[in-house]
């Protein structure tokens, strides 16, 4: 091989290793906005269903559109005058509870009690040791919460700039997929379409499917704990709303939150409060997991038990609260796409 040859070679594979590089750090650096597209995209496709359905009933795509933005920020706007103040007031009770359960902690009578409950468990030496870890780590857990303050401020700025975007998405969804399918070329178009609009309406539908089972977990939580007496139970059940539209692990979580809540003493709790709470979350789950969640979920994506629970943990390592959403859908165009592609394909040979 000539000299010049291998310069060139050599110069070009720099190149591209630069251009590789560049193209890494860009998308690590756009990380924040990369996410806030596809959680954009992942709720204008939710929303496309509803519109799908509006412009059946011969509704123009305008007006659809319009119609179902107008009633989800018509349920949102009803949802946070309905739910805020009672969780705000609830919040400030909690707050005002502070005080005096620091109190009652301090007390030797409250710790004579966590000893007399658990016999086996060596409760001075607990304190004495949650109280040298917050002195000796006093600068660092303040500049924590300052962290979770300004995160707390970030995480509502993102969910402002994904509303905005999932408008735009959403007006927008048929020309942008238009404009993909003009990337594919035209012998493969009209398969590729189909493809693809098959996976965006499943995606769709499980958004819808997901979502209503948060619903159903957050309605009938605030129902329950309303009845037995637990504290503050508008707060719990919207956190159990909240930790629903995760798959897979959001339920549990919510409802070992919730248990632990109900044994805090000083806020009206009890340990038969937090027993019964916990026996209505386990027999909720597996109602959840073999009644409402297939029946819901089935109609919507098909994907056996041990890829659910892949995709869920696969995307949640990868990508966060964002992965975990979209692993389930992605999971199912996949699956989609080796059905009616790769083994129609593999057949043929």
């Amino acid at each position: 091989m000539k000299i010049q040859n291998a310069f060139r070679v050599g110069l070009i594979g720099t190149l591209g290793v630069g251009l590789g590089l560049l193209i890494l750090t860009s998308v690590v650096a756009l990380q924040t906005i990369i996410v806030y597209i596809g959680a954009a995209l992942f709720i204008a496709l939710g929303l496309d269903p509803a519109v799908s359905w509006l412009q059946k009933r011969n509704f123009p795509r305008w007006a659809a559109i319009l119609t179902v933005v107008a009633a989800v920020l018509g349920v949102l706007t009803g949802v946070v005058f309905a739910v805020v103040p009672i969780i705000v007031d609830q919040v400030a009770n909690l707050s005002r509870a502070i005080p005096d359960l620091v109190k009652a902690i301090n007390t030797a009578t409250f710790l004579a009690d966590v000893q007399k409950q658990f016999p086996g468990l060596q409760v001075d030496e607990i304190v004495q040791s949650a109280t040298d870890y917050l002195g000796g780590n006093l600068t660092m857990i303040t500049t924590t919460l300052i962290q979770s303050g300004l995160a707390i401020i970030g995480g509502l700025f993102g969910g402002l700039i994904i509303l905005i975007l999932t408008l735009y998405f959403t007006a927008s969804l048929n020309s942008m997929k238009r404009g993909v399918y003009q990337l594919v070329p035209a012998s493969k178009r009209a398969r590729f379409a189909d493809i693809s609009e098959q996976i965006t309406t499943a995606v769709g539908r499980y958004v819808v499917g997901q979502a209503a089972l948060a619903a159903c977990n957050g309605v009938l939580s605030f129902i329950f704990l309303s009845i037995i007496g637990a504290p503050f139970p508008a707060l719990l059940a919207f956190i159990a709303f909240l930790l629903s539209l995760i798959p897979l692990v959001g339920t549990i979580t919510g409802s070992v939150i919730i248990v632990l809540t109900c044994l805090i003493p000083g806020i009206g709790s009890s340990t038969l409060t937090a027993l019964v709470a916990a026996i209505y979350y386990l027999i909720y789950m597996q109602i959840e997991a073999y009644v409402l969640s297939p029946h819901i979920m089935n109609r919507a994506v098909s994907v056996p038990g041990a890829i659910v629970v892949i995709a869920a943990l696969a995307g949640g390592n990868l990508l966060g609260l964002l992965g975990a959403l979209i692993a389930i859908p992605v999971a199912a165009g996949a699956l989609m796409i080796i059905k009616q592609v790769v083994i129609p394909r593999q057949n043929e040979l």
